[in-house]
């Protein structure tokens, strides 16, 4: 959790520590670790609740991560274009202040609710969970999450989701999953974003940004992408669709471990004490 920078209370779970709340105090008295342990456990279990929300509307939910300014709003914006007519697409929008993006993705025809976190750097299970009941999940087939621009914090909450997408653009340098290990470990894509520019940046290596995830013991799919042109998210999409085809696959056979359990290299970032889904009777 993020003990360190004081983000770990946020909009979303802010309730749990006012006065009155349930945990407010601490059994000694003492609010430091314990409390952040109190979040961190509220924070899963709401995770593992949203997850169940998913499964029941059969909804892919991948959240997306990077660094402000990685192109996450334009690549959806280009996969929704491109998907729409096959694919219903619904948006949650991270970020501290504004609508912007939110506003963005409504103008391509999506329902997206914008979640503003204040002075929260990362979006946290409780605060997806509030924008669920604004969405048409019955009607949706991908949900992305947008998450704030952070290389560090959106890494170590579960939001629910099914799968973690990191964005790395080539402004930003070959050498961030060296530097932000975190982030790019718990990826099950790494995405290369704008790949146009490598033509007047020269200095990035997309042969060095692979080795760097590579040294991280991580064999996900790292794909290069740009939204410049229709057959620049073509990867993207391939991969979009072999997850759809193996979520299927899975409600089929009956065994949704793979989208419900934490894999190897972390699909899903919940903690050991909870890393089997409890069922939960609340609904939406």
């Amino acid at each position: 959790m993020c003990d360190t920078c004081g983000c770990n209370v946020t909009p979303g779970n802010q309730h749990l520590v006012e006065p009155g709340g349930k945990f407010s105090h601490s059994a000694s008295g003492r609010e430091s670790v314990e409390v952040l342990q109190n979040l961190l456990s509220e924070n899963d279990h709401q995770a593992s609740h949203n997850r169940q929300h998913f499964a029941r509307h059969q909804v892919l939910a991948l959240n997306l991560m990077s660094s402000p300014g990685a192109g996450k709003t334009s690549l959806l914006e280009a996969t929704i274009k491109a998907l729409k007519g096959e694919l219903n697409i619904a948006v949650i929008e991270g970020d501290l202040e504004t609508e912007n993006d939110a506003r963005r993705i409504r103008e391509c025809g999506v329902p997206a609710v914008q979640i503003t976190t204040g002075s929260a750097c990362h979006l946290d299970a409780h605060m997806v969970h509030d924008a669920l009941h604004q969405l048409p999940l019955d009607d949706v087939d991908i949900l992305f999450i947008e998450n704030v621009g952070n290389l560090v914090c959106p890494a170590s909450f579960d939001l629910g989701q099914h799968r973690n997408i990191a964005l790395l653009s080539v402004p930003e340098g070959d050498d961030k999953p060296a530097k932000y290990p975190v982030m790019f470990r718990s990826a099950d894509a790494v995405l290369i974003s704008k790949t146009d520019l490598l033509q007047v940046l020269p200095e990035f290596s997309v042969a060095r940004a692979e080795a760097s995830l590579r040294g991280l013991a991580s064999q996900v799919p790292c794909l290069s992408v740009h939204t410049r042109s229709s057959s620049g998210i073509q990867p993207w999409l391939d991969w979009l669709h072999s997850q759809l085809a193996e979520l299927k696959d899975s409600r089929q056979r009956g065994d949704l471990s793979n989208f419900t359990s934490v894999p190897e290299h972390g699909h899903v970032l919940m903690h050991p004490h909870l890393q089997q889904v409890t069922p939960l009777d609340d609904e939406l």
